[in-house]
């Protein structure tokens, strides 16, 4: 003969301090719901990823390329003024290349590479800027990547959308057992985080900044922001009236 399979109950009276689950009574039932928001909004910010290289066979020359094709960048970029509201250098690295071939530590070639990160407000520069950049000697361009502030309303939006919907789950369970919510016991925040960006380019502008573009130079791109996605749940526990059974 097999015995029946057994469950674990927290028995404990409501109310006990150390309940795992805070049940209610008869008298005065709980009810918990998850409530979730989600966000479909324009980015706020774009940033691009900027890289600056020399190589020189003897370190002095290509230290002075590279702090050259560095100063270029750095006042492309700030003539934009308002437009770029960040603009900070990341790594910086000079590396001598030895030679394959021979014993001993003879360098063939010195590489030096300078990281930078812009960040733009005004989306109508960023394809002018990507382009003029892309254009420079030894300068690779990177991005966009889109993206919101942490402090964007569109977090307060959908943490607020979250609670409401929640509200709205309670009372429907309520009113399907012919009761009504009657007070609040417990709202977690369990998260409103932004979806991670992604970003393929483009933005539809044709706006010059930083003084007009010369006939040489590429066509600026057309880069069109990708929207954000903005996630909330919480979870919230309410008591209600005797249902009606």
């Amino acid at each position: 003969m097999t015995d029946a399979p057994t469950t674990s109950t927290d028995t404990a009276p409501a109310g006990t301090p150390g309940d795992a689950l805070p049940y209610g009574t008869p008298d005065v039932p709980r009810v918990a719901v998850r409530g979730e928001a989600r966000l479909d909004v324009a980015p706020e910010i774009a940033r691009i990823g900027i890289t600056v290289q020399a190589r020189g066979t003897d370190r002095a020359t290509a230290l002075q390329d590279l702090t050259r094709r560095n100063a270029e960048v750095l006042d492309l970029v700030k003539s934009y003024g308002e437009a770029v509201e960040k603009l900070a250098t990341g790594a910086f690295t000079v590396t001598p290349q030895l030679t394959h071939k021979g014993r001993g530590e003879r360098v063939r070639a010195y590489h030096g590479n300078v990281h930078l990160t812009a960040t733009l407000t005004d989306f109508t520069a960023l394809g002018e800027l990507a382009t003029r950049l892309a254009d420079l000697e030894l300068t690779r361009v990177a991005g966009p990547w889109w993206d919101l502030r942490p402090d964007s309303p569109a977090h307060r939006e959908a943490r607020q959308q979250a609670v409401r919907e929640a509200v709205q789950r309670a009372r429907e369970y309520a009113e399907a057992l012919g009761a009504r919510l009657d007070a609040l016991v417990e709202l977690a925040d369990i998260g409103a985080e932004n979806a991670a960006p992604a970003g393929n380019p483009m933005l539809r502008s044709r706006a010059a900044y930083g003084g007009a573009a010369h006939e040489e130079t590429a066509p600026a791109l057309d880069l069109e922001p990708q929207q954000q996605t903005v996630y909330a749940h919480v979870n919230a526990r309410f008591t209600m009236t005797r249902p009606v059974l």
